[in-house]
């Protein structure tokens, strides 16, 4: 019988993850169906409750709030063959748009009861996953900064405020990298390794990702002055930023990052500090519910 589990973060999306569970359990009763619901108090339990549903019998688990939370819960059962179901409820819920999926909590669930699944990619670096993204350099210090703000303003605005300052203070990096087996060495200003389209709240920095593709879509955005870059950073929201000369596009299955002092990762909007990386994608991929497989 199937058996899902709803691992929960009540203050996601100013406490939108809260607000649903009553909706989630009206529904659940009303079909009959074996559930279960788990409240995290505390970052990186999501991930702790999510790798102890791998050795149960839940059929699904489902991640209920914004892309940090789907992040910790796929960390959590990624190498298993549970399916991950999302109801988006952050601030961002960038992976819901790059999916299509649902935004009010009763279509979302509607969809994850039907259970129609795709195999997506995930990106690894070291012992860690991630689904959507990981960046290096200008976009881990705004989403730092967007990250202590957010509790004041919507995902799109914590994001545009951040990096209005983020943009007049930030200094660029010489940065070697390699993708695959080709070398690069230059002043960056950010490198991103896209798998989904959207992240930091609408922003569609790959505009042609693929999460079935087996590559990562890496943008690199290259140093420029600060008021060429103020005009730039605006038309990622819409895509448009491909039209400039600084910004360059590669595809890669493996990328390599050195750096000469310590820079910022934003991965699914887990930040920490790295002198160098390696990103590859993983050999494992996830099944997760769509409304269109």
């Amino acid at each position: 019988m199937l058996a899902y589990l709803f691992i929960v973060n009540p203050v996601a999306g100013k406490n939108k993850g809260k607000k649903v569970i009553p909706i989630i359990e009206k529904i659940m009763k009303k079909e009959q169906l074996l559930y279960e619901i788990i409240l995290t108090t505390k970052i990186g339990e999501a991930e702790e409750i999510a790798a102890e549903a791998v050795g149960k019998d839940f059929s699904t688990i489902v991640a209920v709030g914004g892309d940090g939370t789907i992040h910790e819960v796929l960390n959590g059962m990624a190498g298993s063959d549970k399916i991950l179901g999302i109801i988006p409820a952050g601030t961002g819920n960038d992976l819901g748009r790059t999916l299509n999926l649902p935004k009010k909590t009763e279509a979302a669930l509607e969809m994850i009861l039907k259970g129609k699944t795709k195999e997506i990619d995930l990106g690894r670096m070291r012992d860690k996953y991630f689904i959507n993204f990981a960046s290096i350099g200008l976009d881990a210090v705004i989403a730092s900064e967007a990250n202590s703000i957010k509790k004041y303003f919507s995902g799109r605005f914590a994001y545009v405020v951040a990096a209005l300052k983020g943009i007049t203070t930030f200094k660029s990096n010489k940065l070697q990298f390699i993708i695959d087996d080709k070398k690069f060495y230059c002043d960056v200003l950010m490198i991103t390794l896209c798998n989904g389209i959207y992240y930091g709240g609408g922003m569609k920095v790959a505009p042609k990702a693929d999460l079935q593709d087996g590559y990562f879509d890496i943008c690199v955005i290259k140093n420029i002055n600060k008021l060429k870059l103020l005009l730039l950073f605006p038309t990622i929201f819409w895509g448009k930023h491909t039209g400039y000369k600084e910004v360059d596009f590669y595809k890669g299955k493996k990328v390599q990052i050195f750096a000469e002092k310590p820079l910022q990762i934003n991965a699914d909007g887990e930040i920490t500090d790295v002198e160098s990386l390696e990103f590859e994608v993983a050999k494992q991929k996830l099944k997760v519910i769509v409304n269109n497989p």
